[in-house]
């Protein structure tokens, strides 16, 4: 079997699976709706391949995923290339998403963060950082949701150990999550 067919083969079963995922990405989707509702922002963030995909979840929003509408108020924290090494720097890797959510982020907001391990410790500390400030929650997460999964008010977790399958999934419940809160804000 050639490495696509095996990866096709793993993309499948895996996507067969993960139906229960929905009222999940129901709940993270309404708490982007209330964010956005009272005058409040996503703030995304992910590292590697989920710092691409935070920054293309954001770019749904700000741009469009079904057809034209309004832009929403999302950013991804992963992105800023002097944020990405200053803060790393001065203080540690741990601090590069939490002193950005520190300083751009409110009670009316919602931090996303992504990591197919679950682990990141960059990613634990903007959750604790985003707790202390108010701000809701939500976590994109693989294999068995590691320690983030007992830290976000919206865990969803990918059941699978194998990081691309994951990052697919991800990317897919990003769209879903656009889409769903394009649909029940009446934008599309």
């Amino acid at each position: 079997m050639s490495i696509f067919l095996e990866y096709l083969q793993e993309h499948n079963e895996l996507f067969s699976e993960i139906a229960y995922l929905d009222p999940f990405i129901q709940d993270a989707s309404a708490l982007i709706i209330n964010s956005f509702n009272k005058g409040g922002k996503l703030l995304i963030a992910g590292n590697g391949g989920s710092a691409s995909d935070s920054q293309h979840i954001a770019a749904e929003f700000t741009g469009r995923l079904i057809r034209d509408r309004k832009p929403l108020p999302a950013l991804s924290i992963a992105t800023d290339t002097s944020a990405l090494t200053c803060i790393p720097n001065d203080y540690s890797f741990d601090d590069v998403f939490s002193r950005q959510i520190q300083a751009l982020g409110n009670d009316k907001d919602v931090f996303m963060g992504i990591t197919t391990s679950g682990n990141s410790g960059n990613i634990l500390t903007a959750f604790k950082k985003s707790q202390d400030l108010g701000l809701k929650t939500i976590a994109l997460l693989g294999k068995d949701g590691g320690l983030a999964k007992d830290v976000a008010d919206v865990v969803i977790i990918v059941p699978s150990f194998t990081t691309a399958r994951i990052q697919e999934a991800h990317i897919l419940i990003g769209h879903a999550i656009c889409a769903n809160v394009e649909f029940k804000m009446g934008l599309v």
